[in-house]
Parts: structure tokens; C-alpha cells; sequence
């Protein structure tokens, strides 16, 4: 799969949610303790905007090696650092959120461009500093296109309607998904559950 065509793929599927939302749902309740701005501030935030800043960066030597990698790294993260990273996001996701104004969707357009413009400009194996460290832009963006994907589900899930995504998007999300399972020991139950033999464990997740 071409990971900077299903980037721009989930990109332009999220730009069509947001479009979607009708603005006075925008304050529901949307994931966890997030209303519904603060979710789309969240996914903007990660996956759109800090996009270019990442990208002009350069690490010296590759410290994750994969997109499965990214994800797992969190699973064994010290627990203060993991709840300071929560912390974070929740912090950005509200300040994204105020950002977004009464009309996310044009935000969302602007910031799409300057994403996949940055995108452009960068080789596959170029290495950046990712929040895991140093990563090549060919690991990095697959999970961010994750974010776009995961996160866009949880809105479309919120105002009720069909996340339409293309095929190919989703394979390299739900892909990502089974090898991080497999990097952080889960893979048997969700083998298991994909197959109809047992129910996932309640609260399952390999993220």
C-alpha cells in the first residue's frame, strides 16, 4: 500500500465528516471526557496540523522502526510518563478544539493542504523526531493516517452517520491494528475473536 495515498485518502474522508457535523452538536458528549470539538481538536491536532512541524525535523539515528512500533512504545512507557502524556493531549485536544471556531470544516481543509504539501517535500526514509522518537517518514505517517481513521470512526459514531472510507485505508488501518496486537502479546485473543471462537476481554484495545 502507497502510505502517503491512504494518507491523503483518510485526509479527505475526515474533511468530509467534519462537513457532516451540524455545528450545534459540536459540544456532546464525544470520547471520554472530550466533548465532540475537543475530539475533532484532538484528531486535527495529531493527525493534521503538528504534520509539517514533524516533517521539517531530522533525527539522527531510527529509534522506532515501525508504525506497530509507535503504539507500542506507550504500552511500556513508564506510567508517569504515560499519564503525563494523557494529560498533554488533553490539554492540546481543548486548545485545538477552541481553534476549530463554529466552522471546523474549513480549518480542516486548510490544514489538510499544508499537511500533504509537507508531505511533498519529504523522501520515504527520511528520518524525524517523532513523540517515540526517531522514525522514518514512511513508518510515521501510517500512524497518523491510524488517527484520522480510529478517531474519525469515534465521531461518526457520535452524530449517527457512515464513515465512508476507502478500502485501502482502512486494510492499512485494521493491518496496523493486528501488528500492534501482536508487538504488545494480544494477538491470540483478537485472532480468536476475528474467527467467532471467544469474545474479545471487555475494555480490549493495542492502543
Amino acid at each position: 500500500m502507497d502510505f502517503r495515498r491512504t494518507y491523503r485518502s483518510a485526509a479527505i474522508a475526515y474533511a468530509g465528516l467534519v462537513a457532516a457535523v451540524p455545528p450545534g452538536r459540536l459540544d456532546d458528549p464525544g470520547l471520554g471526557e472530550w466533548t465532540l470539538r475537543e475530539l475533532l481538536g484532538h484528531t486535527v491536532s495529531s493527525a493534521l496540523r503538528q504534520v509539517p512541524g514533524v516533517l521539517a525535523t531530522r533525527a539522527p539515528v531510527i529509534e522506532v522502526a515501525t508504525p506497530e512500533g509507535y503504539f507500542a512504545y506507550a504500552r511500556s512507557a513508564p506510567a508517569d510518563l504515560v499519564a503525563a502524556a494523557h494529560a498533554a493531549s488533553t490539554e492540546d485536544a481543548r486548545a485545538s478544539a477552541g481553534q476549530l471556531g463554529d466552522e471546523p470544516a474549513e480549518e480542516v481543509s486548510t490544514l489538510i493542504g499544508r499537511a500533504t504539501e509537507a508531505l511533498s517535500r519529504v523522501n520515504d526514509d527520511d528520518v524525524i523526531i517523532s513523540a517515540a522518537g526517531g522514525m522514518r517518514v514512511r513508518d510515521w505517517i501510517p500512524t497518523r493516517t491510524f488517527e484520522l481513521v480510529v478517531h474519525g470512526l469515534d465521531a461518526a459514531a457520535v452524530i449517527g452517520v457512515e464513515y465512508e472510507l476507502p478500502v485501502e485505508t482502512l486494510a492499512e488501518s485494521l493491518a496496523l491494528a493486528s501488528r500492534t496486537a501482536l508487538g504488545v502479546g494480544s494477538g491470540v485473543p483478537l485472532l480468536k475473536a476475528l474467527t467467532g471462537r471467544e469474545p474479545l476481554p471487555p475494555g480490549f484495545s493495542v492502543v
